[in-house]
């Protein structure tokens, strides 16, 4: 099993700390952010940034569909880390100044692919498509602590 990465970015226009409280607001603006791609959002510990537990459906394909039950922890300043108790999946997000009135957003998810052919595929495209679900993830935080 080889592991899979997949990283995408964002400035936003927005102080760093108004980005981070708007994504560790599990309760309210995190679910609000989610693409289509979400389905069966539901806190069901906490909600606010460490010690919370949520679960959603995350359908990346067609035929992909994974079944999180994310612990949320923050291990550093501006660092929120999400671990599924229900696979391999380690999402973190990462908040950092960007110059004044501005924010850079970093969002990794990594996880352990399959192995042999399907593994090759799994490497090559899961990346690129979970990328773009994420950036639609980041115009809507941006959209959102702009306002």
């Amino acid at each position: 099993m080889a592991q899979v990465e997949a990283t995408t970015e964002r400035i936003i226009g927005a102080e760093a700390e108004t980005v981070f409280d708007a994504l560790a607001d599990y309760t309210g603006t995190r679910e609000k952010l989610l693409p289509g791609h979400f389905s069966e959002y539901e806190v069901r510990e906490g909600g606010d940034g460490d010690g919370t537990l949520v679960h959603w459906k995350l359908q990346a394909t067609s035929k992909r569909i994974r079944d999180c039950l994310l612990e949320v922890t923050e291990p550093t300043d501006g660092q929120l880390v999400e671990k599924d108790r229900n696979s391999s999946m380690v999402t973190t997000w990462t908040v950092t100044p960007a110059g004044e009135g501005k924010s850079k957003a970093v969002v990794s998810t990594v996880w352990n692919g399959a192995g042999g052919i399907g593994g090759f595929f799994e490497k090559t495209f899961a990346p690129k498509g979970l990328g773009r679900i994420y950036d639609e993830l980041l115009t809507k935080l941006e959209a959102e602590v702009a306002k």
